[in-house]
């Protein structure tokens, strides 16, 4: 992996290149925000830490200007400010994640991984058409047929849950995950949204003997075909 670090604190560069140099990763330097936009444009780069506060160029600046030039590459902030509007203007920037100083080499090696992963799943070609034995759900045209029945009473949101459950069967995903990736980063609401939707899918959906939306107790939720399950 290839990372560029633009980062004015001789501290935190010097940690992170201990660190990534430890983990195998290729990792280059850049002090100021102009100069990392001119680093940045030699292009090659799996990722990018950028901090919020650099001369130059402040962080924030230069992630929008990347985004406006239509730059895909994954983008972490690096900064002091952790009031909610700070994360919402780095989100909106085109930020992929946020970390708060002083953070953790391991903490951010976490963010690292969790941000790669989305971009790889997110380049990855979509399936749009995703079947089960009591179910078959086409995202693009939005239709939804169990048992061979079409069903039309599923709101935006049901759909979509529906459709990422479907699309990972015996996956557990806890409620933080859901929230995550099917209301995604703009979603500020209560983890109990997710058992509200679950609700409504296990009322919609019924078959004699058989559950689908199964609980997982102190983890969260999966997809599965079970038969003889007294799931409610």
């Amino acid at each position: 992996m290839k990372i560029l670090v633009i980062e004015d604190n001789e501290s935190v560069r010097s940690m992170l290149e201990m660190f990534f140099s430890k983990e195998g990763m290729e990792s280059t330097f850049e002090t100021d925000g102009l100069k990392g936009y001119q680093r940045y444009k030699d292009g090659g780069w799996d990722l990018l830490i950028i901090d919020w506060m650099l001369p130059g160029m402040d962080g924030v600046t230069l992630c929008r200007k990347i985004r406006e030039e239509k730059g895909t590459v994954p983008i972490i902030m690096l900064t002091a400010k952790d009031s909610e509007s700070d994360q919402v203007i780095g989100f909106e920037m085109g930020a992929d994640d946020y970390v708060t100083k002083p953070f953790s080499p391991l903490a951010l090696m976490a963010r690292i991984k969790a941000v790669t992963r989305r971009t790889a799943a997110a380049a990855a070609p979509e399936k749009n058409v995703t079947e089960t034995r009591f179910f078959r759900i086409n995202k693009e045209t939005r239709e939804v047929f169990f048992q061979g029945e079409t069903v039309s009473n599923l709101t935006p949101k049901e759909f979509d849950l529906l459709f990422y459950l479907l699309q990972h069967p015996r996956q557990v995903f806890s409620r933080e995950q859901l929230l995550e990736q099917v209301w995604g980063y703009d979603f500020y609401g209560d983890e109990r949204t997710v058992d509200v939707h679950i609700k409504r899918l296990r009322r919609k959906f019924q078959a004699d003997h058989y559950s689908f939306f199964i609980t997982v107790w102190g983890v969260g939720y999966k997809f599965d075909e079970v038969e003889n399950s007294h799931e409610n």
